[in-house]
């Protein structure tokens, strides 16, 4: 036999090995992602640069928003803190679990009953983490850990919660962080490198768990009041010490992409950023000790209403979602998402399964994220405590009060809510009252009729 027949016969069989180890070859898994979400408390829909704040300057915020997925319309699940995050982390509306805020003296918690975003993920095999404020109950039963978090290291409830901005309470209600399910070390008023700390354990949980998929749910306890700055921060913004808490925020946010990057996780990692409710306008005169000013507080942006009200102010807040080579770069999305979505959104991508004991209210938004889809969801309820006040389909909002009577406003043409127009669509008055009828059958709650 010649050499080319040789050649020819090895090259043959070369190739067909190949092939045959390719096509025997399993299909390369698909690595589920980590999530990390940043709850911010009291951060206003104006409060950043690229929501148009003209003074405070957020380049790393910024950089998410240019390079991912931008919202207008989300909205945390309540005005206020503990109802927000009940929303949040069970993908439900908090009339259904904790209406109202728990603190120091609350004896109870979210309900026992309900399944959280850590308590799925964690069953489908993530690590899990919870970092900053809880405000779901401060007794052991109630804490993180007990909740489906593997680690903990935060405050129970808010850094206001303790003498003098509480005056119902004693010197006894001390603000304590905890780690895991015990107090490690007394904060009370020495907050300035609160933002610092959480981001520096944020960092270690990323780095720990960098090799497993990991759920790291960051909630800073700022720009709450009271709000303060670490000395390298303080009198560096424009915008006074609120820009300083704000602009702080923002570096810490640098610092965890940068991390992610550092550690090849950039691209398999969802990285949500938002907020738990509005700015904290109209201050009772309690909070004004110990160095609290009324302008302490953000910006609802060009929103009518703040922190505490159903109007857009109180819960229509800042939104980014980012995650390399995933998410399209430089998105701007106007359509209804709220808070309540991320739970089954975070359970797809987890491959978890959705607690089927009970209604959940929330939106799987993968079609949003991955191929640029529209919202799946067109309506949105806002309550305030265990009475339903507004109902939002799509562009029109009715809202019913005893202080404001019956209010309609068309959201496209009017985001400020400047222009009641429910003498002008009776009908709509009617049909939007009816579906909030509905709801508020089916959730035991109260809706105000009789104006």
């Amino acid at each position: 036999m010649n050499k080319p027949s040789i050649f020819l016969i090895l090259f043959a069989f070369v190739f067909l090995s190949c092939n045959k180890t390719k096509s025997e070859e399993s299909p390369k898994e698909v690595k589920r992602p980590n999530i990390i979400l940043v709850y911010m408390d009291d951060m206003g829909y104006g409060d950043l640069e690229c929501y148009g704040n003209p003074l405070i300057k957020t380049p790393n915020i910024n950089k998410m928003a240019q390079e991912g997925l931008k919202f207008t319309s989300f909205y945390a699940p309540s005005s206020v803190c503990t109802p927000s995050r009940a929303g949040l982390l069970t993908g439900r509306y908090p009339i259904r679990n904790a209406p109202n805020n728990f603190g120091p003296e609350s004896t109870t918690g979210l309900p026992l009953t309900e399944v959280t975003i850590a308590n799925v993920l964690k069953e489908a095999g993530y690590k899990t983490g919870a970092i900053g404020k809880w405000h779901l109950g401060h007794l052991p039963q109630y804490l993180p850990t007990a909740r489906g978090f593997d680690y903990f290291y935060g405050l129970p409830y808010s850094n206001d919660m303790i003498l003098p901005w509480c005056p119902w309470l004693t010197e006894d209600d001390r603000l304590y962080m905890y780690e895991n399910d015990k107090p490690i070390k007394e904060i009370g008023k020495q907050q300035d490198r609160l933002m610092l700390d959480y981001s520096e354990k944020a960092i270690n949980f990323i780095k720990e768990h960098k090799n497993e998929p990991f759920f790291l749910y960051l909630a800073h306890a700022m720009p709450h009041l009271p709000i303060s700055a670490p000395e390298e921060f303080k009198s560096t913004s424009q915008a006074g010490l609120y820009g300083d808490v704000i602009e702080t925020i923002d570096w810490t946010i640098g610092e965890l992409l940068k991390t992610l990057k550092e550690n090849n996780l950039e691209e398999n990692t969802l990285v949500v950023f938002t907020s738990d409710n509005g700015p904290w306008h109209n201050l009772p005169d309690r909070m004004l000790a110990d160095g609290v000013e009324r302008w302490h507080t953000g910006s609802a942006g060009f929103f009518r209403g703040a922190k505490m009200t159903t109007y857009e102010g109180g819960s229509r807040v800042p939104a980014i979602m980012y995650w390399p080579n995933t998410i399209k770069e430089n998105q701007v999305n106007r359509d209804i998402v709220s808070g309540l979505d991320l739970f089954p959104t975070f359970v797809a991508l987890a491959e978890g399964e959705i607690p089927n004991q009970y209604p959940i209210d929330g939106e799987n938004l993968l079609g949003l994220i991955k191929e640029q889809q529209h919202s799946p969801r067109t309506a949105l309820m806002y309550c305030s405590g265990k009475t339903i006040e507004a109902i939002r389909e799509q562009e029109w909002k009715l809202r019913i009060t005893e202080t404001d009577s019956v209010q309609l406003f068309n959201l496209n043409e009017d985001p400020s809510e400047q222009y009641n127009r429910a003498a002008s669509f009776p009908d709509k008055v009617l049909k939007l009252k009816s579906k909030m009828k509905v709801f508020a059958k089916e959730t035991g709650s109260e809706v105000i009729f009789g104006l």
